[in-house]
């Protein structure tokens, strides 16, 4: 147990440097082409994206979390699995390819017909990967996974941006979309030196089949929860409008892929360890949770203050608009970041029957609130995100942590002083700003840079006291403090575990 937690922490330190360094990228990406693009270009994609992401995680979203669940993994299996998830990868690249058309007549915009297919190549090139990247993640080697995210991700933008300087329009873009899963696929194959055999009858397949497509089927009403807001504000309102409201969603989203999702590649192999021992798994669980807490209802608070400022210092003035939006999603970005850890629990229980079926009911909730904050426009569908999220989270741990006779009284417990801190902090720091009345007025860049500051220390000051004053003392801050130091990947090497390269060794005989 001291092992796995072990490579489980600094596991988690590596994911988080690496999703720092991919956020470091994206910024520099977000700042260089917001000069050199328009919002029309980042729309037109994004009305592609919309749909192709979905595609493009078939196998990647399923039969990953089965390779990892999973206690056996033998050659003919993991044979069998590389092959279903090709096979889907080159049948939906075509078809994705061709319903280009409809597309167009959907959006009635032509242009999009032709991104489609150029866009359709990035489901081929991730579907080849995903068993070389599920079979480096069983065997928890994840310095070698998120070194090869970190290179695809700067290939992709060294690729956009140099043809966007270029004069190439929406199509640099399209191009950096196509250049990450290639170079991940690449990177894939050669960390992981493993060949498929021919497929033939192996005990286990259909099971595991069966297992992948609840996950995928869970995956696709998630991303119909997350993405129906794309939809109806590019087909309410266009391109220009989508832009806008993108880059709002994509700063409100960044706190999710650096801190969730980079945890949750080594809280679900690490969990799935301790599913047979209810105290043990619950213990770590909670703590992880208290963690996430503390860090996403700060950035939550932080980021409701500063992130139009933050847009406006990074894109520009043009982009404005981007920033009056995200003053909608801020409130949610905390509890987002809290609702996302469910998802631990349903697969490292081997529960992705039981992850569908709420996943309906996130759908069809979420779809209501869009269709209703649409009447205010980009706005409003930012705040229908931020309401979802409040309503849904308390539900979803009942439902998550029922198999595993996780209560609400204990999680409740590990997180609602954070949230009250984060309140607080906000409330103090918004009165505060409010008394100075040149605020306002500052429109100078280095001005802007200068009121963010302003707003960290101030906000960042308050929360920490607050936090204090809520937990009646220092322990919390030195509880989290001695985890994230734990966490610092150069401590010591980042060692794969010691039976998954056995596991993956097997797949070669």
């Amino acid at each position: 147990m001291a092992g796995i937690r072990q490579l489980a922490i600094r596991g988690a330190g590596v994911t988080v440097l690496s999703g720092g360094i991919g956020l470091g990228l994206q910024m520099i990406s977000t700042i260089v082409l917001a000069r050199l693009l328009t919002a029309a270009d980042f729309g037109l994609v994004t009305m592609v994206t919309t749909f192709s992401l979905l595609l493009m995680n078939f196998g990647l979203n399923g039969f990953t979390e089965a390779v990892i669940q999973r206690k056996d993994l033998d050659y003919g299996l993991a044979s069998n699995l590389f092959w279903i998830s090709t096979g889907g990868g080159f049948v939906l690249t075509f078809a994705f390819a061709a319903a280009g058309s409809l597309l167009a007549r959907f959006y009635h915009e032509p242009l999009v017909a032709h991104v489609t297919a150029g866009v359709s190549l990035t489901i081929l090139f991730t579907s080849i990967q995903v068993m070389h990247l599920a079979l480096l993640k069983r065997a928890m080697c994840f310095s070698q996974v998120s070194a090869n995210d970190v290179i695809s991700r700067t290939v992709s933008i060294a690729v956009s941006i140099l043809l966007a300087w270029r004069g190439f329009g929406y199509w640099s873009l399209v191009a950096g979309i196509v250049a990450q899963p290639l170079t991940a696929c690449l990177g894939a194959w050669s960390l992981c030196h493993w060949l498929p055999g021919l497929p033939r009858r192996v005990p286990g397949t259909r099971a595991t089949i069966r297992f992948a497509m609840h996950v995928y089927g869970r995956f696709s009403f998630n991303y119909f929860s997350r993405n129906t807001d794309n939809i109806l504000v590019g087909w309410r309102f266009n391109a220009q409008p989508l832009g806008f409201y993108k880059k709002a969603y994509d700063l409100f989203a960044l706190p999710s892929g650096l801190l969730v999702a980079s945890l949750t590649a080594v809280a679900i192999p690490a969990l799935s360890r301790l599913k047979d021992d209810r105290d043990q798994y619950q213990r770590y669980f909670l703590r992880a949770l208290s963690a996430v807490a503390f860090v996403g209802m700060g950035l939550a608070g932080e980021l409701t203050l500063s992130g139009k400022y933050i847009i406006r210092a990074l894109l520009g003035p043009a982009w404005e608009p981007s920033g009056r939006i995200f003053t909608f999603f801020g409130p949610g970005i905390g509890i987002m970041l809290l609702y996302g850890t469910t998802d631990w629990i349903h697969l490292s229980l081997g529960r992705p029957d039981r992850w569908l079926r709420w996943s309906i009911i996130e759908y069809a909730l979420t779809a209501l609130l869009f269709v209703l904050g649409l009447h205010w426009g980009p706005a409003g569908v930012a705040m229908a995100w931020t309401a979802s999220f409040w309503l849904l989270t308390i539900p979803a741990f009942f439902y998550a942590g029922a198999p595993m006779e996780l209560r609400i009284a204990p999680v409740i417990r590990a997180v609602w002083k954070y949230i009250m801190a984060a309140l607080l902090a906000t409330l103090c720091s918004t009165i505060a700003l409010l008394q100075i009345p040149s605020l306002p007025s500052i429109s100078t860049t280095s001005a802007v840079m200068a009121q963010i500051a302003l707003i960290s220390i101030l906000f960042g000051s308050l929360y920490l006291a607050c936090v204090i004053l809520l937990h009646r003392g220092m322990v919390p801050l030195h509880e989290h403090a001695h985890l994230f130091w734990e966490m610092i990947p150069w401590k010591s090497s980042s060692k794969c575990a010691g039976t998954a390269p056995a596991a993956a060794h097997a797949t070669r005989t």
